[in-house]
């Protein structure tokens, strides 16, 4: 006998929303979700646990009586034409839980080494001046203009391997966990930092553009250094009102771009064919983050910005559009991105002495296999 069950036709549609899928999308794989979301039939057990599974839904969420309320657990500055964002996708969600366990794993671990804190962690506030703070962080991650390397691929590595040096896990990928089903919307967010003396994490979406990761990083950074947790939008072009975000996209800027290196120039040098492009390719940054520095800078008038930034900017979405779809590139390269070098080290050394169970580590790295798992410790010279 086929056994239905009752469930709220606004659950389901809540699940499907949060999971950012179209009706049209899912009933392809469930003929009758829209008469399930009106109320008109009800879906049988199976049916339900893998709807739930396709939606990324705790099952025991869609037998509740309404919709829950879901909060990101720390400050969310997203905004769009400063408005703020209010509804999470499933994705995002599962992404900050999974780095919040990450670094609560890391803490107990740096706790029981005897770690020592780091020091830069909440070492300033916003009313610290932007261009000695971000001279600060130059110094101490070694990242001037000159330590950068040749692409933005190498500026963005270099910069990753200066701050795992000095304690702060950053985690880098496009996707939740190791799903490569579940894509990461750069639209949606950018990153976060979770900030810890002890485990600071930063989490850049790796769906991004790399030039722009250079900026989320950045932006990060001065989140740690101001100690304030939070998911925003790291975008210099916005004209947020939010102090802190204001803050972080200034230090930001000056520490990829010091505005004094532009002081020299021109307005007819800033408007040469491929000028705009050779200044971005030097700091290592987008050209809209150069744009605006110039304009920054007083070279650029209001007007001349606006009209070279709305050009710059269509260029760059017609450039993601083309990219988009790429390969993911080799498993365990790709994994010490996604879990921070310093943390995956960790981890597989503790799970190796019996401090932590295989059980455990395999959650916590995203994959089931014991070969990967020793393959990945041998990788990262722990074997």
């Amino acid at each position: 006998m086929t056994v239905r069950v009752r469930v709220e036709g606004s659950l389901l549609t809540w699940a499907r929303e949060r999971s950012r899928q179209s009706l049209e999308d899912l009933s392809s794989r469930f003929p009758h979700l829209p008469a399930w979301e009106r109320g008109e039939m009800e879906p049988t057990v199976k049916q339900l646990e893998k709807f739930s599974r396709a939606t990324h839904t705790p099952i025991g969420y869609l037998f509740l009586e309404k919709p829950p309320e879901e909060y990101i657990p720390i400050p969310d500055y997203r905004t769009i034409g400063d408005i703020s964002v209010m509804k999470p996708s499933v994705d995002l969600l599962d992404t900050l839980y999974l780095c919040q366990q990450r670094q609560e794993w890391y803490r107990d671990f740096a706790l029981k080494n005897r770690q020592d804190r780091i020091p830069f962690v909440k070492s300033v506030d916003v009313g610290a001046p932007v261009v000695e703070v971000a001279r600060q962080m130059r110094t101490i991650l070694s990242f001037d203009v000159c330590n950068r390397g040749s692409t933005w691929t190498e500026a963005l590595k270099t910069l990753y391997g200066e701050a795992d040096e000095r304690g702060i896990l950053v985690m880098v990928s496009g996707v939740v966990g190791s799903d490569t089903h579940r894509k990461l919307d750069p639209h949606e967010f950018r990153g976060f930092a979770l900030v810890d003396d002890l485990a600071p994490v930063i989490f850049i979406n790796g769906a991004d553009t790399k030039a722009a990761q250079v900026f989320t990083l950045a932006h990060e950074l001065a989140h740690i250094w101001l100690g304030e947790s939070a998911i925003s939008d790291a975008d210099l072009t916005s004209t947020t009102t939010n102090v802190v975000e204001r803050w972080c996209n200034q230090v930001a800027a000056e520490f990829l771009v010091p505005v004094e290196t532009l002081r020299g120039l021109s307005l007819e040098v800033v408007l040469r064919d491929g000028e705009i492009e050779r200044l971005a390719r030097r700091f290592k940054v987008s050209t809209l983050v150069i744009l605006r520095r110039i304009y920054y800078a007083g070279i650029l008038g209001w007007e001349q910005y606006r009209k070279v930034y709305v050009e710059e900017l269509d260029r760059i979405l017609r450039l993601m559009e083309d990219r988009a779809g790429g390969g993911g590139g080799n498993f365990y390269n790709t994994q010490r991105l996604r879990v921070s070098k310093r943390f995956a080290r960790s981890l597989i050394i503790s799970t190796l002495e019996g401090e932590t169970l295989y059980r455990d580590a395999f959650q916590l790295l995203g994959f089931k296999k014991v070969s990967t798992f020793h393959e990945l410790a041998t990788r990262l010279g722990v074997r």
